[in-house]
């Protein structure tokens, strides 16, 4: 059976996925998450998913912005060990981390559909909004676990494309809205 293939993380309604820990990230309204009122109900499915995630997958730069903090951070405990997937053209070996778990850097689009076919659990990508962008134009995205906010900034990074492309149909699996405006949206693809 081939693994699933989950992209997750926080959006805007209008689908921006960057900066939302804060503006050194890149995007001037950065931190667009911190500024949501805390209701800890609305976070849930990040704990849900430690559960069901068996790998982690980052574009290069996911990796590298998260590589330094979350092998340390109690928050993330549970992804220590766990295998992790970096697709990037240019990173090289010298370059991974100790001490998070077995790292292997994919190359392209071809390893990714080759690691689906392998024997393992659920493989979630966190932010990586390149990454996501590309392979859902690929067909590789089996499910979207999407934390959406309600903040418009008009402009930023997407995982969604704007080119033209075949239609892609989706199948809403769990949805919840909290008191802060959040919108828990759980979508499959459907093939």
């Amino acid at each position: 059976m081939a693994r699933e293939l989950v992209w997750t993380g926080f959006m805007t309604l209008d689908g921006v996925v960057d900066s939302p820990g804060g503006t050194v990230e890149g995007h001037r309204s950065g931190g667009w998450v911190l500024d949501t009122p805390f209701v800890p109900e609305a976070y849930s499915l990040k704990g849900e998913e430690l559960d069901e995630t068996s790998a982690l997958m980052f574009g290069r730069h996911s990796y590298e912005a998260f590589a330094p903090i979350w092998p340390a951070s109690e928050d993330h405990a549970a992804y220590k060990d766990l295998p992790k997937y970096v697709v990037s053209g240019s990173l090289t070996e010298d370059a991974l981390i100790d001490d998070w778990g077995p790292i292997t850097i994919l190359r392209s689009t071809e390893d990714i559909a080759e690691l689906k076919e392998t024997d393992g659990g659920a493989v979630f990508i966190h932010g990586s909004a390149e990454l996501g962008r590309r392979l859902g134009e690929a067909d590789l995205i089996d499910r979207y676990n999407l934390l959406v906010f309600p903040v418009l900034l008009g402009a930023g990074k997407s995982i969604f494309t704007d080119s033209d492309r075949d239609k892609q149909s989706l199948r809403l699996r769990e949805s919840a809205t909290y008191s802060n405006g959040v919108a828990k949206l759980i979508y499959d693809v459907l093939r």
